[in-house]
C-alpha cells in the first residue's frame, strides 16, 4: 500500500511504501463499531448513584388504614410509586460498563480503521511535524498552510512544543502512535502521521 507522503504546504511529494495488512486491509464495520463501543464504554467509571426505597429518609408509617378510605391501599411514602419515592432499580456507584475486547479484535479494528482512512484520502503522511516554539498561532499557522482543520496528529515522539500548541487547538489533537485510539481516529476528518509513527504502527499492528 503507497501512503500519500505531502510537504509543508500540502502538496503530494512522493508516496511511501507501507504495511498492506495495516492500510489495505477490508473494512469490516461489525468489528469497528465493536471496538470503538468498547473503547467509549471501558473509559466510563461509576459516578452516579441513586436512592431505593431503603434508603429514602421518609416515614415507614402506614400513610391511611388499609380499608375504609376509598383510596387505594398504600404501605410507605417511600415507595417507588410515589413522587419523591425510591428507584425501583437504582443506580450503584460501582456499576461496572466494562466489554470485553480481545487484543487479537483491537488490532485488527484499529487496521481496519486506518485502512479505511487510507481510502478515503483521509490520511496523510509527513517526514517530521515540530514548532519552533511552543506558541498555539504557529501550529495554527503550519496546519492551515497544510490544508488542515480538523486533524488528529500521530507522532513517534511527542515533542513538548507541538503537544503545547495543540493543546489550545478545539479541532486538533497531538498524541504518540502507541496511544492512538479508535473513537478518536473515527472522529477527526483527517489523521496525520509522521513517517516514523507509520514505522511504529506497523511494529504494533501489521
Amino acid at each position: 500500500m503507497d501512503l500519500k507522503l505531502i510537504n509543508d504546504q500540502g502538496e503530494a511529494t512522493a508516496t511511501l511504501a507501507a504495511s498492506d495488512a495495516l492500510f489495505a486491509r477490508e473494512y469490516n464495520e461489525g468489528l469497528v463499531h465493536q471496538v470503538v463501543t468498547g473503547f467509549l464504554a471501558n473509559a466510563r467509571s461509576g459516578q452516579r448513584a441513586q436512592k431505593g426505597r431503603s434508603e429514602i429518609a421518609k416515614s415507614t408509617r402506614k400513610p391511611w388504614r388499609q380499608k375504609g378510605t376509598g383510596r387505594a391501599r398504600a404501605g410507605m411514602a417511600s415507595s417507588p410509586l410515589w413522587r419523591g419515592g425510591g428507584k425501583i432499580f437504582p443506580s450503584s456507584p460501582d456499576e461496572n460498563f466494562t466489554h470485553k475486547v480481545n487484543r487479537k479484535m483491537y488490532r485488527a479494528g484499529l487496521s481496519s480503521i486506518f485502512s479505511q482512512l487510507a481510502r478515503e484520502g483521509r490520511l496523510s503522511v509527513v517526514d517530521d511535524l515540530k514548532v519552533e516554539a511552543p506558541k498555539t498561532k504557529l501550529l495554527a499557522q503550519k496546519l492551515k498552510g497544510m490544508g488542515f482543520e480538523d486533524v488528529m496528529v500521530l507522532t513517534h515522539d511527542l515533542d513538548d512544543n507541538l503537544y503545547l500548541s495543540s493543546r489550545n487547538l478545539p479541532n486538533v489533537l497531538v498524541v504518540e502512535a502507541r496511544r492512538a485510539d479508535p473513537y478518536n481516529l473515527v472522529r477527526f476528518g483527517h489523521v496525520l502521521l509522521t513517517r516514523d509513527a507509520v514505522k511504529q504502527l506497523e511494529e504494533m499492528l501489521a
